[in-house]
């Protein structure tokens, strides 16, 4: 008989939408499936597989999670994703399920594509690929510019070019799903969701599964078991830069700037979460993320934000053999970030933490 084919489930969705959240939830009520991981971040400090190979559940120890961090698993996909899904499929004790988290910043069909490389399509078929957004974000606006504004400006000057790489990010991602997570639904109202629909239908012509979820929360049978086999079917979901530039340049992320911002204790929690939702105002910064040591708490504070809405919870102890400290992921435009900027915005954490007011601390 032949072997059946590992189901894998490629979960995307743009920053800070909530896609680790989602994974952890899924993992500990995965009603005994074996579960592997597979984790991309877009910058060096690897926050989200921390976070989960921390989260102690049975089904998926440390030994199942993978990161593949500084680099875009999208464009990486001969150098990192094959030799890592093949070393996976060599172990003697193989997964009942694949799990990969793509970085925020990653177009799904690339990597969806990639398992149609002979090595891979034998072994393992696309169960589906789900696509979490933050509904309460787009209902805002969030990742969109005034199209119609957009629209005027370029019918008086074609020589201008608005085009807004999150939109497109986001529309493409999209486009790639065959389930869309309509995640923190808790913080809008049924109109703004429903809004949120007509946006996703609009941007993938075609009809796509949606799901309405708070904090990440959904049946494991409801992400899981989809039996999409998308690897068939991304061929006709095409991102804009495939449809743009098919044949031509490779896809590359010069859009987007990150690096790691290190810090002492907290002298005040609260002040330096105030203190964050300043700068990342004032930066336009579109995702910070990472540890935070607050002085007297034996377990390390996690820190997650998406524009000024920041999240903290204490995840786990902090190991006899780490070090502790402050450390932040901070994402956001290219042109926002240069070195002067991260520079300033790198001295102003490390004056929060160490107490200073706003004013001080630049």
């Amino acid at each position: 008989m032949p072997q059946q084919k590992i189901p894998a489930t490629v979960i995307t969705g743009f920053l800070g939408a909530g896609k680790t959240t989602l994974i952890r939830n899924l993992l500990q009520n995965a009603g005994g499936r074996k579960i592997a991981l597979i984790i991309n971040e877009f910058g060096d400090l690897g926050v989200d597989g921390d976070i989960l190979k921390g989260c102690g559940i049975e089904t998926c120890s440390e030994d199942d999670v993978v990161e593949l961090n500084n680099g875009c698993i999208c464009c990486t996909v001969a150098d990192d994703f094959i030799p890592t899904m093949t070393k996976l499929l060599e172990r003697d004790s193989l997964p009942d399920h694949i799990v990969i988290e793509t970085s925020g910043l990653a177009l799904p069909q690339p990597l969806v594509a990639a398992f149609n490389w002979p090595e891979v399509k034998t072994r393992v078929t696309v169960d589906g690929v789900v696509t979490v957004i933050d509904a309460a974000a787009v209902a805002a606006g969030r990742f969109a510019d005034d199209e119609e504004k957009v629209a005027a400006q370029r019918a008086a000057d074609d020589s201008l070019d608005h085009d807004n790489p999150l939109e497109e990010l986001f529309e493409d991602q999209i486009r790639a799903a065959d389930l869309v997570v309509l995640n923190k639904a808790d913080l809008v109202d049924t109109d703004a969701l429903e809004t949120v629909r007509r946006k996703i239908a609009a941007a993938t012509g075609r009809q796509v599964k949606t799901v309405a979820s708070e904090h990440g929360k959904l049946p494991a049978d409801v992400l899981l078991g989809i039996a999409a086999g998308t690897e068939d079917l991304i061929a006709a979901r095409k991102s804009h830069h495939e449809i743009e530039h098919e044949g031509g340049e490779a896809h590359d992320h010069d859009e987007f700037e990150s690096f790691v911002a290190s810090a002492g204790p907290l002298a005040d929690q609260k002040a330096f979460v105030a203190g964050l939702s300043d700068l990342i105002g004032e930066h336009d910064i579109l995702r910070l993320k990472g540890f935070a040591d607050v002085p007297g708490k034996p377990m390390r504070l996690v820190v997650q934000a998406v524009g000024q809405r920041i999240e903290t919870y204490f995840d786990r102890p902090w190991r006899p053999e780490e070090k502790r400290e402050t450390r932040l992921v901070v994402i956001g435009l290219h042109d926002g970030l240069d070195d002067a900027t991260c520079d300033a915005i790198a001295r102003r954490i490390s004056g929060l933490a160490a107490g200073e007011t706003a004013a001080a601390a630049e």
